[in-house]
C-alpha cells in the first residue's frame, strides 16, 4: 500500500514539501514506516537524530501500532509550541462548545487572530464560580515568534486535556486558544483560562492545562529577529504512546 506521511516544521522544512508518499508493505507498522522515511531524502538524517513520533488518524503511537490503507500518519518533531479552524475565530456558546471535545463546558481553538484573555475569561465566567483563572504565553525577548501546527490534532488534542482538567480538578469551565502564524513581541501565543468553586482548583487545573497543552499539543516555533529570520526552537519529544485519560 501507499502511504501518505504529513510533515511539519523543520522535517517539511528540509524535505522541501508538506508530506511525502512511502510504500508499505500489508500488515505494516509504524516501525515499517519510520524505515521508510529514513530513506527519503532531506528526512533522513533527521529521522535518525530526532526524537520523533508518529501520530496515526491523530493520536501518537509506538512503533508497533498498525498501519491500515486510508490511515492519516503525521511525522511529529520534537514538539515547542500551541489549536485553529477555518472558521471565523468566534467563541462559542457558553452553554457549550459541543464541536470542540468531549465536555460541553470547554472551548479550544487554534487560531491565525490575535487572542484575548478577557474574552476567554468571559467566556469560563459561571454564576457558581469563586475562582477565574487565566494564563496567557507571551512573546518575549525576540521580534516575533512563527507558530506551525498540525491544526487538527493539535485542536482535538487541546479539547481533550480540558476535559480531563475539568473532570480531574471539578473545574466548572475550561477554555483555551493558541495562535499560529506570526506573534509579534508583547502579545500571547497561548491562552487559558477555568473557572472553579474554589482557587485551588483553579490554579491546579490551569496549571494542568497548560503543562500538558506545550507537552502533547503538535505546535512548534521559530524565533524570528527583525528581519524575520530565525531558527526552530528545539522542543521535547511528543509522547510516544496516547496518553492515559
Amino acid at each position: 500500500m501507499t502511504a501518505n506521511v504529513r510533515l511539519f516544521a523543520i522535517l517539511r522544512e528540509r524535505a522541501g514539501r508538506d508530506s511525502v508518499e512511502i510504500d508499505l508493505p500489508e500488515g505494516a507498522t509504524v516501525g515499517d514506516a519510520f524505515e521508510r522515511l529514513a530513506a527519503v531524502p532531506g528526512l533522513g538524517e533527521l529521522v535518525g537524530r530526532l526524537p520523533v513520533r508518529m501520530a496515526v488518524n491523530r493520536e501518537y503511537v509506538g512503533v508497533g501500532a498498525p498501519i491500515a490503507p486510508g490511515d492519516e500518519l503525521a511525522l511529529i518533531p520534537p514538539i515547542s509550541g500551541g489549536a485553529t479552524d477555518d472558521q471565523p475565530h468566534v467563541l462559542g456558546n457558553p452553554e457549550g462548545d459541543k464541536g470542540h471535545g468531549p465536555s460541553q463546558r470547554t472551548h479550544a481553538s487554534v487560531t491565525e487572530e490575535a487572542l484575548s484573555t478577557e474574552e476567554l475569561s468571559a467566556w469560563v465566567g459561571d454564576p457558581g464560580a469563586g475562582a477565574i483563572v487565566s494564563f496567557q504565553g507571551v512573546t518575549r525577548d525576540v521580534a516575533s515568534l512563527d507558530y506551525e501546527a498540525y491544526r487538527e490534532m493539535a485542536e482535538e488534542r487541546i479539547a481533550a486535556i480540558l476535559a480531563d482538567a475539568v473532570e480531574r480538578h471539578g473545574l466548572l469551565a475550561a477554555a483555551a486558544e493558541h495562535r499560529v502564524g506570526r506573534v509579534p513581541r508583547g502579545e500571547p501565543g497561548v491562552v487559558v483560562a477555568v473557572s472553579a468553586g474554589h482557587r485551588e482548583e483553579a490554579f491546579s487545573g490551569a496549571r494542568e492545562a497548560i503543562d500538558r497543552i506545550k507537552a502533547e499539543a503538535p505546535i512548534w516555533k521559530r524565533e524570528l529577529d527583525a528581519a524575520g529570520e530565525g531558527a526552530w526552537v528545539e522542543g521535547e519529544a511528543a509522547p510516544e504512546q496516547e496518553p492515559s485519560r
